[in-house]
């Protein structure tokens, strides 16, 4: 199967052929702190991204009682549960977002890990939906989701390819990006697998995209190379900071580079056809002894 179909994400077109749409993932890098968060946004938009994604969950569904009680110093408390609600948005942070990224002109959405975060992500009418590698599994939020008639954008990290032909069984191949991905905070060079993207544009025909959380710049753009049509990379104002995603994210002049490399290896590519440029016959007369052109 060859991967030609092209999924609209709130007008922009993301497939063979198409610019690779780059999204910076903000996460829970904001530290629940609304300034921050709108700092990051700041950053993608200077960057050329095409859009910031979010993480939302409802911490009483997604977590247990006995996880939220586990001991964990943070800045926000002793408990993971103060750790964890500490980092969640509520609606007048969200409804901020939305106004602030209209503003700026920079589309957003979230990963939703549970249906009452989809419902609630819902309300601001995103133009597409992102499923966690955590969540690949989860039969009823995939098809919770679906349900909302948006695109869905699917990462596979820490899957097996029959967890993957099982979940785009649930989902169904229409309107559906698939991201290749590697679940470690950073990731490791060697486990970055980057051949995976053409196996899986051939398995599965829907564009395929490469989530990346390793520390470098250099294999996202090379994802692009191998045929990734979507790229998503962790960004933050400083990698030293406080947070659990910071080390394997992107500073500000990390994600400019990103998004400048990317569409300079976009321009590079060309339609795989040799020829002989203009640019290239006075250089020919000038050096080539045997069989320059006249």
């Amino acid at each position: 199967m060859t991967g030609q179909a092209v999924v609209s994400i709130g007008g922009k077109k993301v497939g063979p052929g198409e610019p690779c749409y780059v999204i910076a993932e903000i996460g829970i890098n904001h530290n629940g702190d609304l300034e921050l968060a709108k700092r990051l946004i700041s950053v993608a938009v200077a960057a050329g991204c095409d859009a910031v994604k979010f993480q939302k969950r409802t911490v009483d569904v997604v977590y247990s009682a006995e996880e939220l009680a586990r001991p964990r110093e943070s800045p926000f408390g002793t408990t993971n549960g103060e750790l964890k609600r500490a980092l969640e948005f509520g609606f007048a942070e969200y409804l901020e977002i939305d106004r602030y990224c209209r503003t700026v002109g920079i589309a957003w959405f979230a990963s939703c890990w549970d249906e009452l975060s989809v419902d609630f992500i819902d309300q601001f009418k995103v133009p597409c939906y992102k499923i966690a590698s955590a969540s690949l599994t989860d039969d009823a939020l995939l098809l919770y989701t679906r349900a909302k008639g948006k695109p869905v954008i699917l990462s596979t990290g820490m899957s097996t390819l029959p967890e993957i032909d099982h979940a785009v069984e649930v989902l169904g191949r229409q309107d559906l990006v698939i991201m290749h991905a590697c679940s470690t905070y950073p990731a490791s060079y060697e486990e970055l697998n980057l051949r995976a993207i053409p196996t899986m544009r051939e398995r599965y025909g829907v564009p395929i995209g490469y989530s990346g959380h390793e520390t470098g710049i250099p294999s996202s753009v090379a994802a692009v190379v191998l045929g990734a049509t979507c790229v998503e990379r962790h960004i933050s104002l400083d990698r030293a900071m406080w947070g659990t995603d910071q080390a394997a994210s992107l500073e500000p002049n990390g994600v400019s580079r990103l998004v400048r490399d990317i569409r300079l290896v976009e321009r590079s590519m060309g339609d795989g056809h040799k020829r002989v440029y203009e640019s290239e016959v006075p250089i020919m007369r000038k050096l080539r002894r045997v069989g320059a052109a006249a």
